[in-house]
Order: structure tokens, then sequence, then C-alpha cells
């Protein structure tokens, strides 16, 4: 007969699962769970804030395409999780929590760090629960996992007392791991009538979102593209999926894309913000929504055709019933015009190398950093939209930033993650000065464990992407609560124990962020950048 605490059960339980890591910061009301781990051979990664822990857990899934998990103790460590926990909602990466509570037999009598805490986290998971019985928490653990990873994917919570944690469980059964998620194909009528739509479109636009990176479709959407000689964008995880230089590839010309399109195929992209809840698509355009989430279709516009089933059967399958000889050249080299119109009047100030830096300068200077090989964070405001105007991620999968909730403070867990899943790869963040200020302290965590990444800090010593509308609005004098210190972050990062410089000619940028991504090294490059380069150009409109 075997028996073991219940922590050691959870940590059994998650390596049935698969983990192979989890993300944390220490508590005694958990306790358990790591012992359990330790036995388990689960690597802990200890972060310096909840809230990182959770950032970091959703990155490992994103990456990896499974289930990412943070343990958090009681009360506050709960509460400190709640924004990593809402950003994972809104992206809808697979996250699973587990929270520890105080004991069961002591529940409303004043508990140290007790609250209602799957109360809190009901609103922002897809499942919350309280494990109340030792005997089953491998069985709590498994629904865990299955909600978390079932369509449409999310975080979920799972509330684990104390009391539970140290129970003793004899002979613990642990349920079997389903097999990976099912395909599902879509229905032949809407596939075909989609199909017979893009046949027949003129000037037909595919936009392929996150959704397609999840469902493994990447092959599926360059085998259509190809195909259907359809122009094609892409936004999110997705971003990168054609790789710099196709024929087919758009992303300067989007709004021009969207706005003169007669059909528009969204693979998985909302008809949320992005697209100006639909409004930013040529009002009498054929819409064919394809998601795993039902609820998602006929937002906020009217669709044509909606096709339920995983991006990549359902984008195999309009391949398939497409009819041969299909030819939008025409189209494409419209939109090609535009592209390259828009991107020759950006590198005007791609070229610039006055001082201080401008915004699309500094992007220039990481795209000519960057390779394959690099996973990009983006983290921050106007910085970040302006480098993502001129970086042209080579695949899928290599670019990172927020998600819809467009939350600062992701890059340090993020590269935390990312470098801890794939040690060999280089892991650039790309953030700015207002943001390394709410996760800055995990580089210190990246030091500690070994982790070498870089960061790079657009600094303009203000919230920019707030002060920049508000300045032309209201003007400088009445744009409060915007402004910040030129601060070396540069030197924070050394007195982490890493190495850190400040560049400011914009021809030492490049050098020194291909040298630092080389390194074995926690590296910081502070970069300041011209503070009204976004208002004296209009870009700040833009990046809003």
């Amino acid at each position: 007969m075997e028996t073991l605490v219940g922590g050691h059960v959870v940590a059994r339980a998650l390596k049935q699962q698969g983990v192979t890591c989890v993300f944390t910061l220490c508590g005694g009301h958990v306790a358990p769970i790591y012992d359990g781990c330790l036995q388990e051979g689960i690597d802990i990664v200890d972060t310096r804030h909840e809230q990182a822990a959770a950032h970091a857990a959703d990155a490992w899934a994103r990456l990896s395409r499974q289930a990412g998990v943070a343990i958090v103790t009681a009360g506050p460590g709960v509460t400190d999780a709640v924004t990593g926990v809402a950003n994972a909602l809104k992206a809808r990466s697979p996250l699973v929590v587990l929270g520890g509570a105080a004991e069961l037999r002591v529940l409303g009598r004043g508990a140290l760090q007790e609250m209602s805490q799957v109360e809190l986290m009901r609103p922002i998971t897809k499942w919350a629960m309280t494990a109340t019985d030792p005997r089953r928490l491998a069985e709590y653990v498994a629904m865990a996992f299955r909600h978390a990873l079932a369509a449409p994917m999310g975080p979920v919570f799972l509330e684990l007392p104390f009391d539970v944690l140290v129970g003793q469980v004899s002979d613990p059964v642990f349920p079997a791991v389903p097999a990976p998620r099912p395909r599902a194909p879509g229905d032949p009528a809407a596939v075909a009538a989609a199909a017979a739509h893009l046949a027949h479109a003129r000037r037909p636009v595919l936009f392929a979102g996150s959704q397609v990176w999840w469902d493994d479709g990447i092959a599926a959407l360059r085998a259509l593209v190809e195909r259907a000689h359809v122009p094609a964008l892409t936004n999110g995880m997705a971003r990168g999926a054609l790789g710099p230089g196709h024929a087919l590839g758009f992303s300067a010309a989007r709004k021009a894309a969207l706005e003169r399109a007669d059909l528009v195929v969204l693979a998985g992209v909302p008809l949320d913000f992005r697209v100006d809840y639909g409004r930013g698509i040529a009002p009498g355009a054929v819409i064919v929504q394809i998601e795993r989430d039902e609820s998602d279709f006929a937002r906020n516009r009217r669709v044509d055709v909606a096709i339920a089933g995983d991006a990549a059967s359902v984008l195999g399958q309009l391949t398939a019933a497409l009819p041969s000889g299909i030819d939008h050249g025409a189209w494409a080299q419209e939109l090609r015009a535009e592209e390259t119109r828009r991107r020759e009047q950006q590198a005007e100030w791609e070229r610039d190398d006055r001082q201080p830096i401008n915004h699309l300068r500094f992007g220039r200077a990481v795209a000519d950093a960057v390779d394959a090989d690099t996973i990009i964070i983006g983290d921050g405001g106007d910085i970040v939209a302006m480098t993502a105007k001129v970086l042209e991620p080579a695949r899928a999968g290599q670019w990172l930033d927020p998600g819809p909730l467009g939350c600062l403070g992701i890059g340090a867990p993020f590269a935390l993650a990312a470098k801890k899943l794939y040690p060999r790869a280089k892991v650039l963040v790309v953030s700015g000065d207002g943001s390394f200020g709410l996760n800055g302290f995990d580089f210190e965590t990246c030091v500690r464990l070994g982790l070498p990444v870089t960061v790079v800090v657009g600094n303009d010593a203000a919230w920019g992407q707030i002060r920049g509308p508000q300045t032309m609005i209201f003007g400088a004098a009445r744009a409060p609560a915007t402004r910040l210190a030129p601060t070396r972050y540069d030197r924070v990062v050394e007195a982490f124990g890493g190495r850190g410089l400040t560049i400011t000619d914009p021809r030492e940028l490049t050098p020194a962020l291909r040298a630092a991504l080389a390194s074995d090294v926690v590296t910081c490059i502070n970069v300041p950048i011209d503070p009204e380069f976004m208002v004296r150009t209009g870009a700040s409109k833009l990046s809003v």
C-alpha cells in the first residue's frame, strides 16, 4: 500500500499531465506541493512577484502549446496573480493556477491570509474550484487541465487548502490523461460556401490570428495562401507565419487591404478593437469567420459564412475545396504597391541617425540584430508599436506580446519562461521604461537562475503612449502623471549581477544587441529615445 501526502499527490498528477516546470513565489500554504515536485523531478522556478509567476506560466503555454502552471500561496499570493490570470483569459492561453488556502477546519474564523479566493477568480477564469478531499486531488488536477485545454482555451484556478495538502492519501488513484485535443473539422457545407466565395472574389484577404498557432495550422495557412494566391495578414502568435519577403504576406498595407477587400477570411481573428469592431473592413465585403469558439461569431458585425472548427483542419478543407487556376495577382500587386509606398515613407525615419534616437530607428536596429533563433517579446507602448512596424518575424511563435488585454509588465516573466523552455534560443525583450518598472525585478530571477536574456529599453522618461495623446489634446502643461525620471535601467540590471550599458548613437545599437544576444550574461541596454517623436510626427494616434 502506498501512502502519499496531498501535496505529493498534486505533484505526481502534474507530472502525469506532462508538466516539467512550474512557476511560483514561495509560501507556506503550498510548501507540500514543492516537496512533491522535488520528488517527481519537476523544476520549480521562483519569481519575485506572483504576477510574474502567472505571466511566465502563460508564456510557457504560448510557446509550448501546452498548459502552463503557476503555484501561488494564499491571500496576497492569489490576489497578486490576478493580472496575469486576466491577461491569459483575454489571450486564450491555457494557464493552470494552483492557489494555497487556509485550512478548511478553520474556515470563517479569520485564519492567516483567509479570503474568498474562488469567488475572486471565477470571473477571470474558465473554471474555479476548491479541493475539499485529499483522496480526490489527482482528479481535481486532471479536471483543471481538461478545462484549461478545452476550446476555447484559457486559465483555470484550483484552490488547495493546507489541510487538504497535508492529508494522507492511501493508494491514490490517478485518472488517465486524455489524448491530445481532437481535430474539429468544419461543416462541409459551410466550407464549400466559403470556398465558392473565395474562388469568385476579386479582392480577397486572409487574416490569420493566434488560433492558427494554437491549432498547429501554420502549414495549412501557407498552403491555402499559395493555392488561392490570396493576400494574407497576420497578428498575435501567427505573426511571421509566411516568413519575411513572402509575395503574399502584408503588414504595412493592412489598413488598405481591409478597406478595399470584397472578401475577408478571418481565421481566429475576433472582430474586436484590432479591426475597429469590424468597421475597419469594407462595408460590402463578404466575411468568412473560422473560430473554435462559436460565441465569437458575428460579434459586432454580420458574418456571411461561419465555420466552427480548428484552424488547421478548416484551412486544409478550404484548400482542398478550391478549384485550380485561381489568380489574384493584380490585387496582390495593388497591395504590394501600397506596402512599398508605406515602407518607403517609414524608411526615412529608420535611416535617421540623429540623436536622441527616434522610435523607428530603434526598431530598425532591433530588426537588424535578431535572427530566426531569437524569441522577441514586446513589453511596452509606443516603442513596441513602432518596433512592430519595422520588425518582420521569420516564423510564427517568434513574437510574443501581451495580447488583447494590453497588459504591461510581461517582459521579464515571458523572457524567463522562454529561456527556460528553449535554453539555446536567444531571447530579447523590447521594453518601454514604464513597463520595465512593473516586473523588472525578475531580471534578477534570470541572473540568479543562469538564464541569459537581453532587454533593450526605449527610455523616453515618460509613459509615452499616454503622454503623447494627452499632450496633443490638452497641451504639455495638462498631461499629469505621465512623466518618469530618466532612470539608468542598465544599472538596475548591473545591480542584479547582470551587464548594462547605455547607447545613445543609433549606429552602435545593432552591434550592441548582437553582442548581448550572443553572450551568456543577462544584459540590459538602456536607450534614450526622442520623447517628442510620436507627437511631432503624428505617429501617436497610430499606436494607441
